[in-house]
């Protein structure tokens, strides 16, 4: 929380200053609304230019993206923001170098002016700012101890883990089948069995005859 507010002060600072750059001097008392856009592609020329057409647009550009990016706490866009403010600056500064032969500095309002300084400066707390944020944070999820699943199971209906009327424990698939009915049966007559020879009917009995 600490690094969020510390990152988006440096970044909301660093884009007032990016935008307050080109209203000052650049180069040989010389203001940056004055280079037009275009200039930084095609060489620099004494032309004025309009104020919406002039450096100031990429700037403006960059403190929007600062500006979105501290909303949505994006270190991404702030990162952006500097890297746009700190590459058309070095872009402005090749230019001029080259129309101009060399870069100098002076005291007395030649050379380069304050408002480089500025632009430098905008887009290096910028970069800062992108680092020290610590951006958005992922909430961990955490499962309730008391929750149960709602949806259908194969046991049983939605939000239980087995039919209500779910018997005991099952018997093991290979245990024999046990009978639930038993007969007493006498055990066999040897006698009956295998009667001697001559005896009949078997068990003993007369025959009948007188």
């Amino acid at each position: 929380m600490i690094r969020n507010v510390v990152g988006s002060v440096l970044a909301l600072a660093g884009a007032t200053a990016a935008v307050w750059s080109p209203f000052r001097a650049w180069y040989d008392g010389r203001h940056g609304r004055d280079y037009a856009l275009d200039e930084l592609f095609t060489g620099i020329t004494g032309t004025t230019s309009d104020l919406l057409g002039s450096i100031l647009l990429p700037f403006a550009f960059a403190a929007l993206l600062a500006l979105v990016g501290v909303v949505l706490r994006s270190r991404l866009l702030v990162a952006l923001a500097g890297v746009v403010v700190l590459g058309f600056t070095v872009l402005w500064m090749v230019r001029v170098g080259q129309a101009e032969g060399s870069l100098v500095v002076s005291g007395d309002g030649r050379g380069l002016g304050d408002g480089v300084a500025n632009a430098f400066g905008g887009g290096i707390l910028l970069l800062l700012g992108a680092l020290v944020m610590s951006g958005r944070g992922h909430r961990e999820h955490r499962i309730d101890p008391a929750y149960r699943p709602t949806h259908p199971t194969l046991d049983g209906p939605p939000g239980t883990d087995a039919a209500p009327d779910a018997p005991g424990p099952h018997p093991h698939p290979s245990a024999p089948y046990a009978a639930t009915q038993t007969f007493d049966v006498p055990p066999p007559d040897p006698e009956r069995e295998n009667p001697p020879p001559g005896a009949w009917p078997p068990g003993g009995g007369s025959s009948g005859r007188s």
